[in-house]
């Protein structure tokens, strides 16, 4: 079953129990093997030990069919997703997103009310991101509406944050690019491999970091963790933000190898939604953390 937060859905380990996304295609020029299945993988591949033993497109009208040992070749047929689609439907994604702070910074001041509907387009953004995770196939409406009011919610923040520390946005941006750059030059280096045990591994420290700042949050509500607690704008909040900025790297590895699956195996072309809907959350995640990161080394100046 996929998982019902949308920052941990990712077609490439979601797949009824198993994590057919990982291993199943080469990370630095592997093989692969193509072989009918259940397209979302039913159990888990890794069983018989044989690390390409699924491909997740399998029954995709457009998978192709790859012999052991041979790279997979693009099929001859169309509507096959391929990386133009991912990178036009995430420059959509992401184009919406900036419209929509750009035109949120502009036309809310900073107000009590203007916080208020930052909070409102954020629960909105949520609630469209949580229904598209349910879905097995992509609405890009959903999508786009959920770009549209994490812009508002984001021009808001970032106007905010700009009220007390100058500048603070825009070092934001250049440390999420900064960080997304990185992760993509070690991914494609090979210096990290995506593989079952990684995306495991991964997900249990992000799940155990979501319940921790929950918890955190909680206690901050009740007055029982003054300052902030683990959030706070000291040392123990920039080591909490760095954490979190390292789990939006580990997303971005998941969502690099979702891609490259993709492609690899000959997805449909509207997957490429998901992949835009999947890079769009995370870089989403990274920008937030990046931006309390940059206010707690300007308080601390």
């Amino acid at each position: 079953m996929r998982s019902s937060n949308p920052v941990f859905s990712r077609r490439g380990f979601s797949r009824d129990n198993g994590y057919a996304g990982f291993n199943t295609a080469p990370q630095a020029g592997g093989a692969a093997v193509g072989t009918q299945g259940n397209p979302y993988a039913q159990g888990n591949p890794y069983a018989s030990g044989n690390p390409y033993a699924q491909n997740p497109y399998a029954q995709n009208p457009y998978a192709q069919q790859t012999q052991y040992g041979a790279p997979p070749q693009a099929p001859a047929t169309t509507g096959r997703m391929t990386m133009d689609d991912v990178v036009m439907r995430s420059a959509m994604t992401l184009g919406t997103v900036a419209v929509g702070a750009i035109l949120a910074w502009a036309l809310l001041p900073v107000s009590s009310t203007s916080y208020g509907l930052a909070i409102g387009s954020a629960l909105v953004a949520f609630v469209l991101a949580m229904v598209q995770s349910f879905k097995r196939t992509p609405s890009p409406a959903l999508i786009l509406g959920y770009a549209a009011f994490e812009g508002v919610f984001l021009g808001v923040l970032s106007e905010m944050y700009n009220a007390q520390w100058h500048g603070a946005p825009f070092q934001a941006v250049l440390g999420t690019m900064a960080v997304s750059g990185a992760t993509l030059l070690v991914y494609k280096a090979g210096w990290i491999r995506v593989t079952a045990r990684y995306a495991r591994i991964g997900m249990a420290i992000a799940i155990a970091f979501v319940v921790v700042m929950a918890v955190n949050l909680l206690l901050v509500a009740f007055g029982a963790a003054p300052d902030g607690g683990l959030r706070s704008m000291g040392p123990l909040g920039a080591l909490v933000g760095i954490i979190a900025i390292l789990l939006g790297a580990f997303f971005l590895t998941l969502d690099f190898k979702q891609i490259e699956d993709g492609i690899a195996y000959g997805a449909p072309r509207e997957e490429a939604w998901l992949a835009a809907f999947g890079l769009t959350m995370t870089l989403v995640w990274i920008y937030v953390e990046m931006l309390r990161l940059v206010a707690i080394f300007s308080s601390n100046d």
